[in-house]
Protein backbone atom coordinates (compact mmCIF):
# COMPACT_ATOMS: atom_id res chain seq x y z
CA UNK A 1 0.00 0.00 0.00
CA UNK A 2 3.02 2.06 0.61
CA UNK A 3 4.45 1.97 -2.49
CA UNK A 4 1.14 2.63 -4.03
CA UNK A 5 0.77 5.90 -2.31
CA UNK A 6 4.20 6.63 -3.40
CA UNK A 7 3.56 6.35 -6.76
CA UNK A 8 0.27 8.05 -6.62
CA UNK A 9 2.47 11.00 -5.09
CA UNK A 10 4.64 10.69 -7.61
CA UNK A 11 2.18 11.10 -10.45
CA UNK A 12 1.13 13.87 -8.71
CA UNK A 13 3.91 15.69 -8.25
CA UNK A 14 4.93 15.20 -12.00
CA UNK A 15 1.62 16.55 -13.03
CA UNK A 16 1.96 19.68 -10.63
CA UNK A 17 5.47 20.25 -12.24
CA UNK A 18 4.15 20.04 -15.96
CA UNK A 19 1.16 22.30 -15.49
CA UNK A 20 3.49 24.76 -14.01
CA UNK A 21 5.70 24.80 -17.14
CA UNK A 22 2.72 24.93 -19.40
CA UNK A 23 1.15 27.71 -17.34
CA UNK A 24 4.90 29.27 -17.73
CA UNK A 25 5.16 28.95 -21.66
CA UNK A 26 1.51 30.23 -21.84
CA UNK A 27 2.40 33.77 -19.47
CA UNK A 28 5.69 33.93 -21.28
CA UNK A 29 4.47 34.50 -24.76
CA UNK A 30 2.89 37.89 -24.27
CA UNK A 31 0.48 39.68 -22.03
CA UNK A 32 -2.25 40.79 -24.86
CA UNK A 33 -1.82 44.25 -24.72
CA UNK A 34 1.89 44.52 -26.04
CA UNK A 35 3.84 43.03 -29.33
CA UNK A 36 6.49 41.95 -26.64
CA UNK A 37 6.93 38.21 -27.52
CA UNK A 38 8.01 37.62 -23.79
CA UNK A 39 10.65 35.48 -22.50
CA UNK A 40 13.29 33.91 -24.77
CA UNK A 41 15.74 31.30 -24.45
CA UNK A 42 19.32 32.17 -25.35
CA UNK A 43 18.90 35.01 -26.84
CA UNK A 44 22.53 35.78 -28.01
CA UNK A 45 21.88 33.04 -30.25
CA UNK A 46 19.37 35.83 -32.22
CA UNK A 47 22.23 38.58 -31.47
CA UNK A 48 24.96 37.49 -32.58
CA UNK A 49 28.44 39.20 -30.54
CA UNK A 50 29.93 40.24 -33.77
CA UNK A 51 29.13 42.35 -36.36
CA UNK A 52 27.61 41.73 -39.94
CA UNK A 53 29.77 43.21 -42.80
CA UNK A 54 26.67 45.71 -43.94
CA UNK A 55 26.23 47.04 -40.38
CA UNK A 56 27.21 50.38 -39.10
CA UNK A 57 30.24 50.30 -36.83
CA UNK A 58 31.67 53.50 -34.52
CA UNK A 59 34.92 50.93 -34.16
CA UNK A 60 35.88 52.78 -37.66
CA UNK A 61 36.26 56.48 -38.55
CA UNK A 62 33.94 55.56 -41.76
CA UNK A 63 31.49 53.89 -39.55
CA UNK A 64 31.46 50.98 -41.65
CA UNK A 65 32.32 47.04 -40.59
CA UNK A 66 33.64 46.34 -44.05
CA UNK A 67 37.04 48.07 -44.21
CA UNK A 68 38.97 47.94 -47.21
CA UNK A 69 42.41 45.98 -46.48
CA UNK A 70 45.38 48.20 -45.85
CA UNK A 71 48.02 48.39 -48.71
CA UNK A 72 50.60 46.33 -49.46
CA UNK A 73 48.89 43.46 -47.44
CA UNK A 74 48.42 39.93 -48.57
CA UNK A 75 45.29 38.04 -48.40
CA UNK A 76 45.98 34.23 -46.33
CA UNK A 77 46.60 31.87 -48.42
CA UNK A 78 47.80 34.32 -51.46
CA UNK A 79 50.62 34.01 -53.49
CA UNK A 80 51.83 37.29 -55.15
CA UNK A 81 52.45 37.12 -59.19
CA UNK A 82 54.38 40.14 -59.84
CA UNK A 83 53.74 40.41 -63.64
CA UNK A 84 51.57 41.79 -64.95
CA UNK A 85 49.83 39.77 -69.05
CA UNK A 86 51.88 42.02 -70.84
CA UNK A 87 54.80 40.96 -73.64
CA UNK A 88 57.59 42.65 -71.45
CA UNK A 89 56.31 41.31 -68.41
CA UNK A 90 56.19 37.90 -69.77
CA UNK A 91 59.89 38.17 -71.26
CA UNK A 92 60.51 39.69 -67.54
CA UNK A 93 59.27 36.55 -66.14
CA UNK A 94 61.14 34.59 -68.55
CA UNK A 95 64.42 36.16 -67.71
CA UNK A 96 63.52 36.43 -63.99
CA UNK A 97 62.41 33.32 -62.88
CA UNK A 98 63.04 29.65 -62.44
CA UNK A 99 61.53 26.69 -61.02
CA UNK A 100 61.99 26.91 -57.09
CA UNK A 101 60.64 23.15 -57.48
CA UNK A 102 63.30 20.25 -56.59
CA UNK A 103 63.41 17.78 -59.58
CA UNK A 104 62.37 14.19 -57.83
CA UNK A 105 60.42 11.35 -59.68
CA UNK A 106 57.79 11.77 -57.30
CA UNK A 107 57.01 16.05 -58.15
CA UNK A 108 57.65 15.07 -61.61
CA UNK A 109 54.54 12.46 -61.81
CA UNK A 110 52.49 14.77 -60.32
CA UNK A 111 53.64 17.22 -62.95
CA UNK A 112 52.80 14.95 -65.44
CA UNK A 113 49.01 14.06 -64.01
CA UNK A 114 48.33 17.67 -63.66
CA UNK A 115 49.27 17.94 -67.41
CA UNK A 116 46.94 15.09 -68.94
CA UNK A 117 44.21 16.77 -66.94
CA UNK A 118 44.50 20.30 -67.36
CA UNK A 119 46.48 20.48 -70.42
CA UNK A 120 46.23 17.04 -72.90
CA UNK A 121 43.06 18.27 -74.10
CA UNK A 122 44.41 20.50 -76.53
CA UNK A 123 48.74 20.43 -76.28
CA UNK A 124 48.16 16.63 -76.13
CA UNK A 125 49.43 13.53 -74.23
CA UNK A 126 53.49 14.70 -75.65
CA UNK A 127 53.23 17.37 -75.95
CA UNK A 128 52.44 17.46 -80.10
CA UNK A 129 49.53 20.04 -79.93
CA UNK A 130 47.57 17.24 -81.23
CA UNK A 131 44.85 17.15 -78.00
CA UNK A 132 41.30 15.34 -78.21
CA UNK A 133 39.81 18.95 -78.78
CA UNK A 134 41.74 19.59 -81.95
CA UNK A 135 40.28 16.37 -84.01
CA UNK A 136 37.21 15.41 -85.75
CA UNK A 137 34.69 14.74 -82.88
CA UNK A 138 30.99 14.17 -83.40
CA UNK A 139 28.20 14.38 -80.92
CA UNK A 140 26.04 11.15 -80.92
CA UNK A 141 23.13 10.98 -79.04
CA UNK A 142 18.96 9.62 -79.46
CA UNK A 143 17.75 13.13 -80.36
CA UNK A 144 20.48 14.22 -82.55
CA UNK A 145 24.39 13.55 -84.46
CA UNK A 146 26.24 16.21 -85.52
CA UNK A 147 30.36 17.26 -85.76
CA UNK A 148 31.55 19.10 -83.41
CA UNK A 149 33.57 22.15 -83.59
CA UNK A 150 37.17 21.79 -84.24
CA UNK A 151 40.30 24.02 -82.46
CA UNK A 152 43.30 25.41 -83.83
CA UNK A 153 45.72 22.56 -82.60
CA UNK A 154 48.70 24.48 -80.52
CA UNK A 155 52.15 24.60 -81.12
CA UNK A 156 54.26 21.50 -80.77
CA UNK A 157 56.83 21.80 -77.46
CA UNK A 158 58.60 18.75 -79.01
CA UNK A 159 62.20 19.79 -80.05
CA UNK A 160 61.90 17.81 -83.07
CA UNK A 161 59.07 19.70 -84.72
CA UNK A 162 60.77 22.86 -84.36
CA UNK A 163 58.01 24.86 -83.64
CA UNK A 164 58.09 28.45 -83.00
CA UNK A 165 55.80 30.43 -80.14
CA UNK A 166 53.59 33.03 -81.47
CA UNK A 167 55.51 35.60 -79.38
CA UNK A 168 58.64 34.72 -80.92
CA UNK A 169 61.53 31.62 -80.53
CA UNK A 170 61.30 28.39 -80.59
CA UNK A 171 58.58 26.41 -78.11
CA UNK A 172 61.45 23.82 -77.34
CA UNK A 173 63.12 26.76 -75.63
CA UNK A 174 60.60 28.17 -73.71
CA UNK A 175 61.90 28.50 -69.98
CA UNK A 176 60.82 28.16 -66.77
CA UNK A 177 59.57 31.74 -66.17
CA UNK A 178 57.71 32.43 -69.90
CA UNK A 179 55.91 28.59 -69.32
CA UNK A 180 54.69 29.42 -65.68
CA UNK A 181 53.55 33.04 -66.99
CA UNK A 182 51.21 31.67 -70.01
CA UNK A 183 50.08 28.93 -67.23
CA UNK A 184 49.24 32.00 -65.23
CA UNK A 185 47.61 34.52 -67.61
CA UNK A 186 46.74 32.27 -70.86
CA UNK A 187 47.58 33.68 -74.59
CA UNK A 188 45.39 33.65 -77.66
CA UNK A 189 42.72 30.55 -77.39
CA UNK A 190 44.19 29.05 -74.53
CA UNK A 191 42.87 30.94 -70.89
CA UNK A 192 44.41 31.63 -67.65
CA UNK A 193 44.44 28.56 -65.80
CA UNK A 194 45.53 30.22 -62.26
CA UNK A 195 41.88 29.33 -60.50
CA UNK A 196 42.73 25.78 -61.28
CA UNK A 197 46.21 25.33 -60.44
CA UNK A 198 47.59 26.39 -57.44
CA UNK A 199 50.99 28.17 -57.77
CA UNK A 200 53.01 25.15 -56.30
CA UNK A 201 50.97 22.67 -59.00
CA UNK A 202 51.59 25.28 -62.12
CA UNK A 203 55.74 25.05 -61.43
CA UNK A 204 55.11 20.93 -61.33
CA UNK A 205 53.45 21.37 -64.88
CA UNK A 206 56.31 23.65 -66.13
CA UNK A 207 58.49 20.95 -64.61
CA UNK A 208 56.71 18.23 -67.04
CA UNK A 209 56.39 20.37 -70.10
CA UNK A 210 60.49 21.14 -69.93
CA UNK A 211 60.52 17.19 -70.53
CA UNK A 212 57.96 17.71 -73.39
CA UNK A 213 60.68 19.97 -74.62
CA UNK A 214 63.50 17.51 -75.03
CA UNK A 215 61.93 15.05 -77.52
Amino acid sequence: MNANMLAMNKMRFLGAVGAVVAIAAVVACGDNTTRSTGWEFSRNMYDPIGYNPDQPNANFKDGKTAQVPPPGTTPVGFERFPYTASTEDYERAGAELFNPLQRTEATLAQGEALYQVYCAVCHGPEGHGDGSITKDRRLESKSESRQLENFPPPPSYAKSDGINSSRGGLMAELTDGKIYHTITYGLNMMGSHASQLSPEERWKVVMYVRELQKK
